[in-house]
This record gives structure tokens, C-alpha cells and sequence, in this order.
């Protein structure tokens, strides 16, 4: 086994893949949407596992990263064939909570890896203005 097959989100990544499979089955092959959907599922995995591979915590969230921006791409995809009726509410409901829980995963492992991104700037705030 692969060190990246062991990553949860990578599981629950192959999981959509899978239920993703038959959304695809039912949109038009000609469709932007069916081309689109597939691509971007098939780069959550293949960037989880890239970024997985590499040896910098820089290299592993630019790859986690990009794997996040894939898993939004598809919840958009899903948006856009729940609009031309391919998926009803329910599986869009469906696919878009497994999506969250992918997208908040990554968010995790990016986090993990990086001290200085995803994290807002500790910040002192004072009300009115300092007296001379």
C-alpha cells in the first residue's frame, strides 16, 4: 500500500470518484459539464497523491492546494447539473457534503504542513486612538 492510500481524504476521495461515476453515466458524454466533472475528480486523487509523495512542506500544499481547488470545481459542477436536471436536490446535497468534508480534510493537511497559510495574522486590536 501506498503511503497516500492510507490518507483518509485520499478514501473518501476515491468514495466520490465512485458515486460521481454514475452522475457522469447520465450526462451527455458531449457535455462540457461530463468532461469537466471527470477531469476535476481525477485531479483531487492525482494531486493528493503527488502532494503526498513530496518531500518539502511547500511542494505537499501547493499539490493540496490545487486538490482543494479541484473538489470546488466539482461541488460547481454539481451546481451546474442540478440547474440542467441531471442530478436532483438530493444527490446534489449528497455529493456537495462529501465535497465539504474532502475540502475541510485538505484544508487539515495544508494547515499541518504550514505554519503560515490558512491562518489569519495574530493581530492586536485597540478602540480609539493612543492619547500623545
Amino acid at each position: 500500500m501506498f503511503d497516500h492510500e492510507k490518507l483518509r481524504v485520499y478514501q473518501e476521495t476515491l468514495a466520490f470518484a465512485s458515486w460521481a461515476e454514475t452522475i457522469l453515466e447520465r450526462a451527455k458524454k458531449s457535455s462540457p459539464l461530463h468532461d469537466q466533472l471527470d477531469r476535476a475528480r481525477t485531479s483531487i486523487l492525482l494531486n493528493i497523491a503527488e502532494g503526498n509523495g513530496r518531500f518539502t512542506a511547500a511542494d505537499r500544499c501547493r499539490f493540496f492546494d490545487t486538490a482543494r481547488g479541484s473538489a470546488l470545481e466539482c461541488a460547481a459542477c454539481l451546481d451546474l447539473l442540478a440547474v440542467k436536471s441531471v442530478v436532483d436536490s438530493k444527490e446534489l446535497a449528497h455529493g456537495k457534503q462529501v465535497l465539504e468534508k474532502i475540502v475541510a480534510m485538505l484544508v487539515g493537511l495544508i494547515r499541518s504542513n504550514s505554519a503560515d497559510r490558512l491562518h489569519e495574522a495574530p493581530v492586536t486590536y485597540r478602540v480609539g486612538r493612543k492619547k500623545d
